[in-house]
């Protein structure tokens, strides 16, 4: 895996629910509906929207937060998403 893909939903009641998954790539349908896409192989943040605002941050602001949140999730990318970079180095010509 080397993305990490965050959408925020929002319920009838106001709630905000956080839905977060990991990809290998990213598709155009996540560009339109993730919130937050963040790129683990070469440390970009690709996408941070927030209720329609870009919200200026870095990679390790980011990382840091969701390291907190989600620590299994987050070490995962870190320890794959090299290795993801490499397989696809590995296939050009």
């Amino acid at each position: 895996m080397r993305y990490l893909l965050i959408t925020f939903l929002r319920q009838p009641g106001g709630q905000i629910n956080e839905e977060v998954r990991m990809a290998k790539r990213v598709k155009p349908a996540d560009v339109s509906t993730c919130n937050i896409i963040v790129d683990y192989a070469l440390k970009k943040i690709e996408k941070c929207t927030v209720e329609g605002t870009k919200v200026d941050t870095d990679f390790d602001k980011l990382n840091e937060y969701y390291k907190a949140v989600y620590p299994s999730l987050i070490a995962q990318l870190e320890r794959e998403a090299p290795v993801s970079l490499k397989a696809k180095d590995d296939l050009k010509p």
